[in-house]
């Protein structure tokens, strides 16, 4: 049975698939396992491969959702990447890293506010 936090996740998962999508992206993954991680989202945006990570709150009281991507987690997030683009020979792409941060309301109705913070940090390539 998933936890609180875990359905949170996913529910947030679901919004940024969504967005993503209207934007035009082309979801190619989600929860892509790669070196004992998961990529939350792999897309195509045109011909760049875009690795999403997503972040979720129930509300900011504890801080914005993408405050919670620091150092240490961009670091984790290029690891992964870098794994998967070995793995799917993608070397040649072009390639970054976004951040959707999913903040759903208290209001059970009210649609959640959805941040999306294209190429978010520096990557290794």
């Amino acid at each position: 049975m998933p936890s609180a936090r875990d359905e949170l996740g996913r529910r947030g998962e679901d919004e940024a698939a969504r967005h993503l999508q209207s934007l035009g992206y082309r979801i190619l993954g989600r929860r892509e396992r790669v070196l004992r991680g998961d990529i939350d989202i792999v897309a195509l945006d045109g011909r760049t491969v875009v690795f999403v990570e997503v972040r979720s709150r129930s509300d900011t009281s504890h801080g914005h959702p993408a405050e919670t991507v620091g150092p240490m987690k961009q670091r984790r997030i290029a690891e992964l990447a870098t794994a998967y683009i070995r793995r799917h020979r993608l070397q040649d792409q072009s390639v970054r890293i976004d951040v959707v941060a999913v903040t759903f309301p208290v209001e059970p109705r009210a649609r959640p506010v959805i941040e999306h913070y294209q190429n978010a940090f520096e990557s290794p390539w």
